[in-house]
């Protein structure tokens, strides 16, 4: 088991030549299929090729449906094993009127359709065009380290494949779900690399059962409860606590929908990172786009204009992480606490009151804050809870005058957790990269139904994996490392995005890994920050959690599929 306190000096990356050209976008790397490819009968291939650009690779777009289709297609994507084309075709397609769809072909692409744009777009420069078109794109297959890069951009909004409603060791194609790099597959470690991982992925499907069973045995059904809503409930506590022996190569599919200019900034940060996979999936991504909003993209792949933003964001980030390492990278991490609030404005209330009062004010607010420092105790309760009002339920926030107030977290916490958290848009957060170094997070459920050995030998066989690879493949080794093990992260929010952050991640369902996070942040904020009120304000926040995380959630599905 490898703990805090390892050095971290061997995470220097230096791409050669042949990395940093592709990362300009000057060379083209052909794309080495390492993704399964689905199979459709005839009739379902005639349909398909009217809404979706290709039928045989894991990145494509939803064309000619109506908007609330694609909406409920993602919705339903986040939460099914199935490819969305499959599910597509097994619970939407029959509900369509598909008569006016016979002739058109979304697998061609378009050619003219964009005239305008492209005049405006092209001819003028006008960027702000490029926000009034968006496309329903998925990307299957990806990755865990790639959904943390493909979620990076806050202009977006993203569905990604749940851990907690899908067992992991459903085959794809006849083989476990994780991503298999061509560059490690073809060298010294491609055997090992695949053993290893089929046994750690072995080790989740025995776990996942063993755990599952004891808490069936542990906790009995409601009198109330159908055996169904049972099941669900118990299964999904057992996901939750075996989820951290899956590999970030585990995959996923993520449904992303976005602008073109959100679209084109996403692509030309991909086409940059140092990861493989991240610059190959930026190739079919670009590929497909430009099947639907072609002009939107033109700029990505030209070397005087997106090659050059590429190459000014992979430069830039090689040489930070070179001096950073040289710099401290041999230094050893001092023991921290899993959550630290490190930065808090000790004026931070007083602030907020000056806030509350400027939009109903005729003051400036340098007058407004200097007057509200002079309110007694009970004026300034009375003005916040006159703002706040009556939350009848966590969606009911307050305005922006929270925003004023912001919080800075430094968190050591699993990788598990992370994914959850990570994937607030409305927030600043940064990580550090991915290893075994900080040690391991064992659920408590785990050890109670005994089978506390077989995790700690998945772990060790991640760690030993990952020590493996790093020389060779600094990058890719990350695919190793268990999502059990943690990662040190930093997020800085604003109070009003802590309301919407803090509740939510707190509520009964949540993963007892984030929910104890995000507790332990509204605890600092009150405590250590002093911030009361605003700690207060968030009247939603759940402390404890039922035995069944899950066990409401689907009883309320239940009643509304009986309803």
């Amino acid at each position: 088991m490898f703990t805090a306190g390892c050095k971290a000096i061997a995470f220097r990356y230096t791409p050669n030549r042949h990395t940093r050209l592709h990362r300009a976008g000057l060379l083209r790397l052909p794309l080495v299929t390492v993704y399964i490819p689905e199979v459709f009968q005839d009739d379902e291939t005639e349909i398909l090729k009217r809404y979706f650009t290709n039928l045989d690779l894991p990145v494509f777009a939803l064309v000619n449906l109506p908007e609330v289709v694609k909406g409920a297609l993602f919705a339903r994507y986040s939460r099914s094993p199935k490819s969305l084309r499959r599910l597509f075709l097994d619970e939407f397609v029959n509900d369509l009127d598909l008569t006016g769809d016979i002739g058109v072909d979304a697998t061609i692409g378009i050619d003219k359709a964009e005239a305008l744009y492209e005049k405006v777009f092209v001819e003028y420069g006008d960027d702000s065009v490029a926000q009034l078109g968006g496309v329903h794109l998925a990307c299957e297959q990806a990755s865990n380290i790639l959904t943390k890069i493909l979620e990076w951009g806050r202009l977006m909004s993203y569905l990604e494949q749940s851990t907690r409603y899908i067992n992991y060791d459903a085959r794809l194609g006849g083989r476990y779900r994780y991503y298999r790099d061509p560059e490690i597959l073809s060298g010294p470690y491609g055997t090992r690399y695949v053993g290893d991982m089929d046994r750690m992925f072995d080790s989740y499907s025995s776990l996942v059962q063993s755990v599952t069973e004891h808490v069936r045995k542990s906790i009995p059904r409601g009198i109330n409860d159908s055996d169904f809503v049972y099941r669900q409930a118990t299964r999904a506590k057992g996901l939750d606590a075996v989820r951290g022996i899956l590999p970030a190569s585990a995959l996923s599919n993520v449904g992303i929908f976005g602008t073109g200019q959100a679209y084109e900034s996403m692509l030309l940060r991909m086409r940059a990172h140092a990861l493989p996979e991240s610059r190959q999936y930026a190739d079919m991504m670009l590929t497909e786009l430009r099947k639907v909003i072609p002009s939107f993209l033109r700029r990505v792949d030209l070397p005087e204009r997106g090659g050059k933003w590429s190459s000014y964001l992979a430069t830039n980030s090689d040489q930070t992480a070179f001096l950073v390492d040289d710099m401290f990278g041999a230094l050893e991490p001092d023991s921290v606490s899993e959550v630290e609030l490190t930065d808090f404005d000790p004026d931070g209330e007083n602030k907020l009151l000056a806030a509350i009062c400027y939009a109903h004010s005729h003051l400036p607010e340098s007058q407004l804050l200097n007057r509200v420092t002079q309110l007694s105790h009970d004026e300034k309760v009375r003005l916040i809870a006159a703002y706040v009002g009556t939350r009848d339920n966590r969606r009911h926030k307050p305005g922006r005058a929270f925003e004023r107030i912001d919080y800075r977290f430094d968190v050591l916490g699993d990788y598990g957790a992370f994914r959850d958290l990570q994937r607030h848009r409305l927030l600043t957060i940064e990580w550090q990269r991915l290893s075994p170094d900080h040690g391991y997070v064992m659920p408590e459920l785990v050890a109670e139904a005994g089978v506390a050995d077989e995790f700690e030998d998945s772990m060790t066989r991640s760690a030993t994996l990952y020590e493996a690879l790093r020389p060779d493949y600094p990058e890719q080794a990350a695919y190793a490392i268990s999502m059990a093990y943690r990662l040190r992260y930093c997020m800085q929010f604003n109070a009003r995005e802590a309301i919407h952050l803090l509740e939510l991640r707190s509520a009964p369902q949540g993963h007892p890994a984030y929910r104890r996070v995000v507790i332990e942040m509204h605890r600092l904020i009150a405590e250590k920050a002093g911030h009361r009120a605003v700690a207060d304000a968030m009247t939603h926040m759940t402390f404890e959690a039922p035995a069944l995380e899950r066990l409401d959630s689907e009883r309320k599905a239940e009643n509304r599929r009986n309803s």
